[in-house]
């Protein structure tokens, strides 16, 4: 047989065959006198086992193993890897299609800022409908970011303090005051008297714990971080943020 025809026999390409010669999987046949390929039944034996270990998920390094004379594993202890392997992955997906299915059902899952989890997604809600305020928006962005790269049991931390804060009578009014006051600095200058007025405003609603102690909250503190996370606010807000922090740490002391 040419490699065409082995190829079409077996339900494989050319190329796929050509590859396999190149890997070692399938031994070179003999050339006739034309310089074709001649291949036999023992190989379209041996390239159809090639088909079928790759249909069940096998690698071709772990095919290389099930077909080498002296493998250093069996196909009984690759399949049962491999196996493991696809429950592992199962398991995954459930996890996956589960959350899934949480956001899909509850209230605000699917945010602007989404996909974030069922608890953030809840805070969002009990938030109100601060969407007219540029600051709340940006807010939000932020804590989905934080969500999305913090350790979990940090995640776990911030959303329980915020939760928590945004149940205390008044914490909504109060942040959408905040939010309001900060708004109103997008046009001003880093010595406008309402800066401070906005920071009192916006440590009023800072969960006492939120800023982890001795943390720096300066540009220097964290490096390039903390001055991309100032510079995405107008120059009197970002100062209204730092003394918000500064008045927190303050207040701990």
């Amino acid at each position: 047989m040419r490699i065409g025809e082995i190829a079409a026999a077996v339900g494989v390409t050319t190329r796929a065959v050509r590859h396999y010669h190149h890997l070692g999987l399938l031994p070179e046949p003999e050339r006739r006198g034309n310089g074709y390929r001649d291949y036999t039944l023992r190989h379209a034996v041996v390239l159809a086992r090639i088909r079928r270990l790759t249909e069940l998920g096998l690698g071709l390094a772990e095919v290389r193993d099930v077909l080498a004379d002296d493998a250093g594993k069996d196909l009984v202890e690759v399949l049962t890897e491999l196996d493991e392997d696809l429950a592992r992955q199962e398991a995954a997906i459930r996890e996956r299609r589960a959350r899934l299915r949480a956001l899909l059902e509850s209230e605000g899952g699917v945010s602007a800022e989404g996909p974030v989890s069922v608890e953030l997604a809840a805070l969002f809600q009990g938030m109100g409908d601060l969407s007219d305020s540029p600051m709340a928006v940006k807010d939000r962005e932020v804590l989905a970011f934080i969500e999305a790269t913090a350790p979990e049991e940090e995640r776990e931390r911030l959303l329980g303090m915020l939760t928590g804060a945004l149940r205390a009578p008044g914490a909504v009014e109060r942040a959408a005051s905040a939010y309001a006051l900060l708004d109103a600095l997008a046009d001003a200058e880093p010595d406008d008297p309402r800066v401070e007025e906005a920071a009192r405003a916006l440590a009023a609603c800072v969960p006492p714990g939120l800023v982890p102690e001795g943390a720096d909250v300066h540009e220097g503190g964290h490096g390039s971080f903390l001055r991309a996370f100032y510079a995405d606010f107008a120059p009197a807000q970002a100062e209204a943020i730092r003394r918000t922090l500064r008045i927190v740490q303050e207040g701990r002391g």
